[in-house]
């Protein structure tokens, strides 16, 4: 008896819990179709707002997909200056590599004498320059560096360095003149560099020879 009443129990449980899940059920739904109810009153109300509508005649235009920009290769160029920068010393040993001239000019063993000749009496159009006057040691290293690197990169042949000639300076001595052919030479872009003649700056100035890519 016991057992059976058990039964009856659990099942009037079960039949509660059934009546709840579906009343449950039928409010959701109720919910669900008063939203519906409100979102298509609202469409309605915002037709009649706008009236009726015409389309726009056709442009006749063509709408034109622009490609996406190449990437840049950023960290090669940020490497590439990183090397540039730990290259140059001021410690490097360039009297052995000056041609033993007036003018202490320098070039490559593959480049000709006659191409240093050339250089000296302006064969090769100036096209670009860059003044270190009034800048620090390390400044002028890294402000020279740059500009060497750029300007073979950008295809540059014939560029001029100006370094002063020290009129300005303590004993009247140039202080960057020596550095910078030491520099030049530390340089691959450099194929050889002569001082420049006396309408290009003569003693303050050098013309260099790029290996242009």
């Amino acid at each position: 008896m016991t057992d059976r009443l058990r039964s009856l129990q659990d099942l009037q449980t079960l039949h509660r819990e059934l009546k709840l899940r579906q009343r449950a059920e039928e409010e959701r739904r109720e919910r669900e179709a008063a939203l519906a109810r409100l979102r298509e009153q609202e469409a309605r109300v915002f037709e009649r707002t706008v009236g009726p509508v015409v389309p726009l005649p056709d442009p006749n235009r063509v709408i034109l997909r622009h490609g996406r920009p190449a990437p840049e290769p950023r960290q090669r160029e940020l490497d590439e200056q990183m090397a540039w920068k730990q290259a140059l010393s001021d410690d490097f040993d360039v009297d052995s590599l000056l041609e033993t001239d007036e003018t202490l000019s320098f070039r490559r063993p593959e480049i000709s004498a006659e191409s240093v000749r050339k250089l000296r009496r302006g064969h090769w159009a100036l096209q670009a320059q860059i003044d270190l006057h009034g800048l620090r040691r390390d400044q002028a290293r890294e402000a020279l560096g740059q500009f060497i690197h750029d300007s073979a990169r950008r295809g540059l042949r014939c560029v001029r360095v100006v370094h002063g000639k020290g009129n300005g300076s303590p004993g009247r001595e140039p202080v960057l003149k020596a550095r910078v052919r030491r520099w030049l030479v530390q340089k691959q872009e450099v194929l050889a560099f002569v001082q420049a003649r006396a309408s290009d700056g003569g003693a303050g100035a050098l013309m260099v020879l790029l290996n242009a890519t």
